[in-house]
C-alpha cells in the first residue's frame, strides 16, 4: 500500500484503514463515485492524501482536485502529498515541476499535479482527471442551517463536479451531521451501487450497528467497537473503553452524527426536548412509592440488532415513572440477560415484551434468567417476573403518539436524565430506524398506564389488554415459570 511504502515509520494500519484503502483502490477502476464515512480520528483524511499519491503514480499526467471545508486544511493536504512526491515520487517517475511548486497548486513534469481549495472556492479554467471532497460541512451549525447546506451543494454541483472529466473519480467524506447533507442529496440522485446506483458506500461506525449499515464491512457483530490507529486491533476492552468515552463525552446527536455516522433530525413527529426535559424529577422533588415496576423490552430481531430495554414504576400518584434505559445493540442472549438483571436490580415483577417467533420471546427470558440463578448472579428464591406478552394492533408512530400525549399531560415523568432516550423520543420519524427506546417504553405505559384507547393498540396474547393484565395482580406475582 501506498501509506506503508510511504510512512512505514509512523503509518499504522487497522482493520477500517485496510477497508477504507481498498475502496480508494479501486476507485476510478471499478467505479468511479465513493462515499466514505467514519468517526474523526481514525486515519481517513491521511488515507485520502496517500490514495492521491498512489493515483498519480498510476497517472502521472492527470490533475486531482482537493476541497474541504477549511483553507488551511486544504493548503496542508496539499503540502502533505507534496512532500510525499519530493521523498518518494523518484520510485514512481515522479518529479515536481519547479516552477509550479506552490502548497495549493503544484505540477509535476509529467504535466498532472493537485491543486487543493476551500470548499466555496473558484474551479474555474481548471480540468480535474480525479476529485477528493473531504468534510464539505464544517460543523452542526453549519449542518443546521438549510441555507449553508444549500451554498454547499449549490457549488460542489454546480462548480467542483463540473470540473470533472467523463469518468473521473471523486470521493466524498463526510461526518453525518445532518440528514440533508451532501451525502444524502448525492445519494437520493444517484442511489447506491447495491440498488442499481452509482455510489459505493464505506461506512464503518464506531460501534458496529448492521441496523443502520447493514453486514458491517469489517464482519463485526452488533455492538463490536471499531479499530484505532493507535490501539492494537485485538485489544478489543481498550476498543471498547475508548469508544465509550466518546459515547459518554457526547451528546446523543452528536454521537449518531460523529461517530455512528447516522444523522438524527433536531426534532421529529412526537415530542419536543424541552418538553422532555420537563419530565425530568426535579432537583429537591421526592418520588412516590412504587406501586408496581416491571421491565419493558423491543427485542432485537428480524433484521435490526438494537434491542430496547425500558425499566419504570407506576407511582402511588398514578404517574409513571422512567427509571432506567440499557438500549443496545445486542444479540438474543445478551438482551435476555441485560433484561433479567434489570429486573432483579429493580425488583419488578413483571416483563412487558413483543411477542414474536411463537413463544421464542419468553423462552428466551426464562433461559437467561435461569442460567443466571445457576450461576449464583440471581438468588435461586427469587421467582421470574411475570412474563406479559403484547401483540401490536397498530402501527408504530400509532401507538407512540398516545404515550407522547401522556408524557406532555405530565402522566409520565424521569428519574434522572436518560439523554438517549430523551434524544430518540424527540428524534425519531416514522420511516425512519425502528426505535427500539421508544416501543419499548410504550409496552412499558401500554402495561402500567391506564391509557385511553390501549386495547385497539396493544394486548396481550390472550387478547385482553396489558393494562388489565397488570391491574389484576399478576404484573407482581412472578408468573414467570
Amino acid at each position: 500500500m501506498m501509506g506503508r511504502y510511504c510512512r512505514s515509520r509512523a503509518y499504522a494500519l487497522p482493520a477500517h484503514v485496510k477497508v477504507i484503502s481498498r475502496a480508494l483502490t479501486g476507485l476510478g477502476r471499478d467505479y468511479d463515485r465513493l462515499l466514505i464515512t467514519c468517526p474523526p480520528q481514525v486515519g481517513k483524511s491521511l488515507s485520502l492524501e496517500n490514495w492521491v499519491m498512489w493515483w498519480l503514480a498510476h497517472h502521472p499526467t492527470h490533475r486531482v482536485g482537493y476541497s474541504t471545508h477549511n483553507r488551511d486544511l486544504a493548503l496542508r493536504a496539499g503540502r502533505n502529498v507534496r512532500a510525499l512526491v519530493r521523498e518518494h515520487g523518484l520510485a514512481f517517475g515522479l518529479g515536481l515541476d519547479r516552477e509550479a511548486a506552490a502548497a495549493h497548486d503544484w505540477w509535476l513534469a509529467t504535466g498532472g499535479g493537485m491543486r487543493s481549495v476551500q470548499c466555496g472556492g473558484g474551479w474555474t479554467g481548471q480540468r480535474l482527471d480525479a476529485g477528493v471532497l473531504d468534510d464539505p460541512l464544517k460543523d452542526r451549525r453549519a449542518a443546521d442551517s438549510r441555507r449553508e447546506r444549500d451554498i454547499i451543494w449549490d457549488w460542489m454541483s454546480s462548480t467542483y463536479l463540473r470540473r470533472l472529466q467523463p469518468g473521473a473519480p471523486f470521493c466524498l467524506t463526510q461526518t453525518r451531521w445532518h440528514e440533508d447533507d451532501p451525502p444524502a442529496r448525492c445519494l437520493e440522485l444517484e442511489g447506491r451501487v447495491e440498488d442499481g446506483g452509482r455510489w459505493v458506500v464505506v461506512h464503518l461506525p464506531a460501534i458496529a450497528d448492521p441496523s443502520i449499515t447493514g453486514p458491517d464491512l469489517l464482519g463485526r457483530k452488533a455492538g463490536a467497537p471499531l479499530t484505532h490507529p493507535t490501539i492494537p486491533d485485538e485489544d478489543t476492552e481498550a476498543l471498547a473503553a475508548h469508544w465509550e468515552e466518546q459515547r459518554r463525552t457526547t451528546t446523543p446527536r452528536d454521537w449518531g452524527a460523529l461517530y455512528q455516522g447516522n444523522p438524527r433530525p433536531r426534532e421529529g413527529a412526537l415530542i419536543t426536548h424541552d418538553q422532555l426535559k420537563a419530565l425530568r424529577l426535579r432537583a429537591g422533588e421526592k418520588a412516590p412509592a412504587a406501586e408496581r415496576t416491571a421491565v419493558a423490552i423491543d427485542p432485537s430481531g428480524g433484521g435490526r440488532d438494537t434491542a430496547g430495554i425500558i425499566a419504570g414504576f407506576l407511582g402511588t400518584d398514578s404517574r409513571l415513572y422512567v427509571t432506567h434505559d440499557r438500549t443496545r445493540a445486542c444479540s438474543s442472549q445478551e438482551w435476555s440477560r441485560t433484561a433479567c438483571l434489570l429486573a432483579y436490580e429493580t425488583g419488578a415483577g413483571m416483563f412487558l415484551i413483543e411477542r414474536y417467533g411463537g413463544d421464542s420471546a419468553t423462552l428466551i427470558l426464562r433461559t437467561a434468567w435461569d442460567a443466571l440463578q445457576r450461576e449464583g448472579t440471581i438468588p435461586a428464591d427469587r421467582p421470574c417476573p411475570y412474563l406479559g406478552e403484547k401483540t401490536a394492533k397498530a402501527g408504530k408512530l400509532d401507538r407512540a403518539e398516545p404515550i407522547a400525549q401522556q408524557m406532555r399531560e405530565g402522566r409520565i415523568r424521569t428519574l434522572g436524565v436518560l439523554p438517549e432516550w430523551e434524544d430518540e423520543w424527540a428524534t425519531w420519524q416514522p420511516g425512519s430506524d425502528s426505535p427500539g427506546r421508544v416501543d419499548a417504553t410504550a409496552y412499558l405505559a401500554y402495561g402500567l398506564l391506564k391509557v385511553p384507547g390501549a386495547q385497539k393498540l396493544v394486548g396481550t396474547a390472550a387478547g385482553t389488554s396489558l393494562t388489565a393484565v397488570a391491574a389484576s395482580g399478576m404484573g407482581s406475582l412472578g408468573r414467570g415459570r
